[in-house]
């Protein structure tokens, strides 16, 4: 088997008395789309960090594309793109001055980046914007010209946080689009997110992280079957009966979890446990059935919810 692109073992990374990252261990393959999936504050930003040079570990080790970031952090850097959370664009530059000026700093010649900059812009969907302000593009465009500026120099490895953050629907499936045709292509993806319907779309394999440790790694499918059930039934009573109705619903589904405003009620047959439920005379004034997601997993591992 090839050497996997990145390698981390007992890495971790410690701030004073608190541990943001605390002894994770992964691989990350070549091609490969790979997740690290928490709330706000897991430690996926920071394991992104020290994977792209930028903060050093405080033990454990780490390569990247057969290197140590302690050592080789600039040579590291030359073969990565990095989308951070916070769009970071030049509103002072146009469009497709962002993309050869920040190709100027991997040291590349305008007689290179000019035409690669006019296939990233077709690739971002961006051709018409090319001579546009920065400030006049909507936050899905914006979003869209840091991914195609990420690309500018081929990197093997795309690093994204947080990708879609702040985006309505419609702008989060144009963006997905592009990072699978990315994946297509063979592009290295490393992806952070909240978003369980992020890293079931874009991720074949993903860690579920939490508090700096590791919860649970395979594929979105694998995490669903081993840690839930085929579905979920979720019924609302009231926030002030919720509680209470909870112990009449014991025996219906394989288990039951309370949230501030609904029960939810895991089962293989959510049709057949909502019929239950109503032949007990228990009657939810909402009521919905569906099939298991990424965040049913966290909140077994956790007892909380991804955006807690």
């Amino acid at each position: 088997m090839a050497e996997p692109v990145i390698s981390a073992r007992g890495l971790r990374k410690v701030y004073g008395d608190f541990t943001a990252v605390d002894g994770i261990d992964f691989e990350v393959r070549a091609g490969e789309s790979f997740g690290l999936l928490g709330p706000n504050g897991a430690g996926k930003s920071t394991t992104m960090r020290m994977i792209g040079g930028t903060l050093d570990r405080s033990g454990g080790e780490l390569t990247v594309l057969g290197m140590d970031p302690a050592d080789h952090g600039p040579e590291i850097r030359a073969h990565l793109g990095v989308v951070p959370q916070q769009d970071n664009l030049d509103e002072e530059l146009r469009v497709r001055e962002n993309i050869v000026m920040y190709g100027r700093y991997f040291g590349l010649p305008r007689s290179y980046l000019l035409p690669r900059s006019q296939e990233l812009l077709a690739f971002a969907q961006l051709e018409a914007k090319a001579d546009a302000k920065v400030g006049d593009l909507s936050g899905g465009m914006k979003r869209r010209l840091t991914i195609a500026r990420g690309l500018v120099n081929e990197p093997k490895i795309l690093m994204l946080d947080e990708p879609t953050t702040g985006l309505d629907p419609q702008a989060r499936h144009v963006l997905w689009d592009r990072l699978f045709r990315l994946k297509e292509a063979g592009t290295t993806l490393v992806v952070t997110t909240h978003f369980m319907d992020e890293a079931e779309q874009l991720c074949d394999r993903l860690i579920v992280v939490d508090h700096g440790r590791i919860m649970a790694e395979g594929s979105p499918r694998q995490l669903i079957r081993e840690h839930s059930t085929r579905e979920v039934v979720e019924v609302r009573f009231g926030s002030e009966r919720n509680a209470q109705v909870v112990a009449q619903l014991e025996g219906v589904g394989a288990r039951n979890e309370v949230l501030p405003d609904r029960i939810l009620v895991y089962t293989d047959d959510g049709e057949a446990a909502l019929e239950e439920i109503n032949r007990r005379g228990l009657h939810p004034i909402t009521s919905l059935v569906r099939r298991s997601s990424l965040e049913d997993v966290f909140l077994r591992l956790t007892g909380r919810t991804l955006v807690d």
